[in-house]
């Protein structure tokens, strides 16, 4: 699989472009926005988008879903269903800071911890970590040892939960028990900022690392 990152939004939100290198089969994980950015990338790339994947369903995320959706004519996958009401009120989010007018859609397929995904011939697992939003989900390559994270970590910090049914505490066990045991090779893409890995963050990362957590024990 290979990919490449376009950032969309005044948010900077990693919008990512995945492809299957043996059939040139794609996905578009949280097109937030910015959609002629991201068809320009797909075009340089020269695949075939199959699917539309969502993390979660904050605005910078998936505020551009329902235009790419439609101009490319491709389903829609995830997130989980706990997220409905984010994707619901996109039209006022858009309102309130200031983006083109949006369209609300339904997903046509809600996504559940152990489901997969896949375009040509890759295969991605789907891991439920509420916290951030309660219906987030992260999306993993164990063949390819890659893991889009959207919000749930950053390199040296981890999402927010002052949103509406964040969580605190569950993104901790999120992080830790979903995606620490991934492996430490994991490298993985967030929805904001540079690439990491996990066994970095759990090196150097003040809220989940090793250490951070040793000393809140």
């Amino acid at each position: 699989m290979k990919f490449t990152i376009i950032p969309v939004t005044p948010f900077q939100q990693n919008c990512s472009l995945l492809w299957c290198e043996q059939t040139g089969q794609a996905a578009v994980v949280d097109p937030g926005g910015d959609i002629d950015l991201v068809i320009e990338a797909i075009e340089r790339a020269r695949v075939t988008p199959q699917k539309i994947l969502l993390t979660h369903g904050h605005i910078d995320h998936a505020g551009g879903t329902a235009e790419i959706a439609a101009r490319l004519k491709i389903p829609i996958e995830g997130p989980q269903r706990e997220d409905r009401f984010w994707i619901d009120q996109l039209p006022q989010q858009g309102r309130m800071f200031g983006f083109p007018q949006l369209a609300t859609f339904t997903p046509d397929r809600w996504l559940e911890q152990g489901d997969s995904v896949r375009f040509g011939r890759v295969e991605l697992e789907v891991l439920h970590c509420p916290g951030h939003t309660p219906g987030h989900v992260v999306f993993f390559s164990p063949k390819d040892r890659l893991a889009i994270v959207g919000d749930v970590l950053f390199h040296g910090s981890i999402g927010r939960t002052d949103f509406p049914r964040g969580d605190f505490d569950a993104l901790i066990a999120s992080i830790t028990g979903k995606l620490w045991p991934l492996g430490d090779d994991v490298t993985f893409i967030s929805g904001h900022g540079p690439l990491s890995t996990f066994g970095e963050q759990r090196r150097v990362n003040p809220f989940v690392g090793d250490d951070a957590l040793a000393r809140g024990a």
